[in-house]
């Protein structure tokens, strides 16, 4: 999968995703604990992994109609062996685009996670207030826009979307989480100053370089959050440096915990589809490189996700 520009839509350029050829990509097993690297750093206790994903096997959990991938290798028993070894005591399970809207494979596992996870889940814009009810009562803390299916709409659409699901989402006091291009997040910088619910952007605003994106872009996209109810997620380092360059995210790093010390989390992007033989170790390090300051790290990776995703002092 990848992304190409679209014609221009008025003054605005659409961003569309689309599949290479339909052939889905393949995903490779996941590393084993005992070969990943361990922290440099002290690890704070409850430091919490805010992006991981979850996955059943198919005779259980069936997929979407035609996924962009094939099953990963990304049981819960694994993430909380990863999760141990890196010494994380909390995670955060955000539902693939894989099953869609069915959140099954994802409540179950919070079911068995308990105090120590929180979930993301992906719903249908008609989803009943009763509905929403029950997957808050599973752990669910957040609703998962994904932005990438409605990247061919006009921003003002968009926007509206992301309104309408705002609604939903401060009914129960959760957040929003965007699962972007980079084009649109520039695109959406001239209104999301005035969301008044707390929205998070995955993967760093997902700005490549490879699309046309600048630092500019990411500056504006920084003092707009500052500015209003946005939170940003260090994670997906290597969807945004695709070269494996991650010395060039080190700046846009530090200022982001400069802009937002309140406002951003790390996350894995556990089971890192579809190269599952990513070390997450080495993901963690970065943040330890990045952000020296121990009781910054502390924000990041305890204080931060534990006021987002609603986590108990203590567990």
């Amino acid at each position: 999968m990848t992304l190409r520009r679209s014609a221009s839509s008025g003054h605005l350029q659409r961003w569309v995703e689309y599949a290479v050829d339909e052939e889905p990509l393949i995903c490779t097993r996941t590393r084993a604990v005992n070969t990943l690297t361990p922290p440099s750093f002290a690890v704070p206790l409850n430091a919490c992994d805010a992006h991981v994903h979850v996955f059943g096997p198919l005779a259980r959990y069936r997929p979407v109609p035609h996924p962009h991938y094939t099953l990963p290798d990304g049981d819960l028993g694994k993430l909380d062996a990863m999760a141990r070894a890196l010494q994380l005591q909390r995670f955060v399970i955000v539902q693939p685009s894989f099953y869609g809207t069915d959140n099954s494979c994802m409540l179950d596992a919070l079911d068995l996670a308990r105090d120590r996870a929180r979930g993301v889940a992906m719903v249908e814009e008609d989803v009943s207030d009763t509905e929403l009810a029950e997957l808050g009562a599973r752990g669910v803390h957040g609703l998962r826009l994904d932005l990438f299916k409605r990247a061919e709409l006009r921003t003002g659409e968009v926007f509206e979307y992301i309104v309408r699901s705002g609604r939903q989402a401060q009914k129960l006091g959760w957040h929003l989480q965007f699962y972007v291009p980079g084009g649109v997040v520039r695109d959406l910088v001239p209104y999301l100053g005035d969301l008044d619910v707390d929205f998070v952007i995955d993967h760093m605003g997902y700005m490549l370089e490879s699309d046309g994106l600048t630092r500019s872009d990411f500056d504006r996209l920084l003092d707009v959050m500052q500015r209003g109810c946005g939170w940003l997620k260090l994670s997906g380092f290597y969807r945004v440096a695709k070269d494996g360059n991650f010395a060039k995210l080190k700046p846009l790093a530090k200022a982001t915990v400069d802009a937002l010390p309140g406002r951003t989390i790390w996350g894995s992007d556990w089971p890192h589809i579809p190269d599952g033989g990513r070390d997450s170790g080495e993901l963690l390090n970065l943040l330890g490189n990045w952000v020296p300051d121990q009781s910054a790290r502390r924000r990041i990776l305890v204080d931060n996700p534990a006021r987002l995703f609603g986590f108990r002092t203590e567990v």
